[in-house]
């Protein structure tokens, strides 16, 4: 019964924190439950759920685009541990480390990186990305069936670098993008392409998952702020040397073509 229910209240559960959901607990009909301890009952949603959004890592100075980031910018704290994070550098730094930080961008629009991409990962590490799929692609994107890019994108952003605001091309993949944060925290700011006077800030934890997707993804530009910018509610966040493993999907051009160009 629980798995049907969890599915039935799906859409409503997700912008419901887990005090929330025990305030609420009648509304799902959990309280038939009688043999049950609540907390288990609530540890058992989150787990099998996995849709809460860090929102104390959003901040926005509109409330209609934090409104926005809630549904669409979704963070996950702790996604990987210290000992899945050490995985991942120990496959992907040996060869990074032979790469050299570029200070221009094809398209200008990062400053200090180096990038690669990867297909075949070992065993450990190919089910941390399959998480990572299961995660972003099915639970949020509705569906069990998304076309993913099979090519896994590595940014390696050095400690002076940053991103500026850019927005995606369609052309280079669909509308949701995943990302795992290793090495440092970092703020990316997000901002709305109609009104850039209204912008959001998300702060992005060290071995976090971020996911942008739909509406943040296509209508508003992206930045990773450099260290002089690197603010967030009035916290001042040391960017140090930062490894991004970004999943996407494949592009739908038909989807938004007056993005093509």
């Amino acid at each position: 019964m629980l798995p049907k229910l969890l599915k039935n209240n799906y859409c409503l559960l997700k912008t419901i924190s887990p005090f929330k959901q025990l305030n609420n607990v009648k509304l799902f009909g959990i309280t038939s439950f009688k043999n049950q301890n609540i907390s288990k009952i609530s540890n058992e949603l989150n787990e099998k759920l996995q849709i809460k959004n860090s929102v104390h890592l959003l901040d926005s100075n509109d409330p209609e685009v934090f409104k926005t980031m809630e549904q669409f910018m979704i963070i996950k704290e702790d996604f990987i541990n210290e000992n899945e994070e050490k995985s991942l550098l120990d496959e992907i730094d040996p060869y990074m480390k032979r790469l050299r930080y570029e200070f221009d961008h094809w398209d200008d629009a990062i400053h200090g990186y180096r990038e690669t991409e990867r297909l075949n990962w070992n065993e450990q590490n190919s089910k941390i990305l399959e998480r990572v799929k299961k995660f972003a692609f099915e639970s949020f994107a509705g569906t069990e069936k998304t076309n993913l890019l099979n090519h896994i994108h590595i940014l390696d952003l050095h400690q002076d670098g940053y991103i500026k605001p850019h927005v995606d091309a369609v052309r280079f993949c669909g509308n949701t993008i995943a990302g795992i944060c290793l090495l440092s925290d970092a703020v990316m700011k997000l901002t709305n392409e109609k009104d850039k006077n209204k912008y959001g800030l998300a702060l992005l934890k060290r071995r976090g998952l971020y996911i942008m997707k739909d509406t943040i993804r296509y209508d508003y530009a992206h930045e990773v702020l450099k260290n002089t910018e690197s603010i967030f509610k009035n916290q001042v966040v040391n960017k140090t040397r930062r490894i991004s493993i970004i999943c996407r999907n494949e592009p739908d051009l038909e989807a938004h073509p007056e993005k093509k160009d």
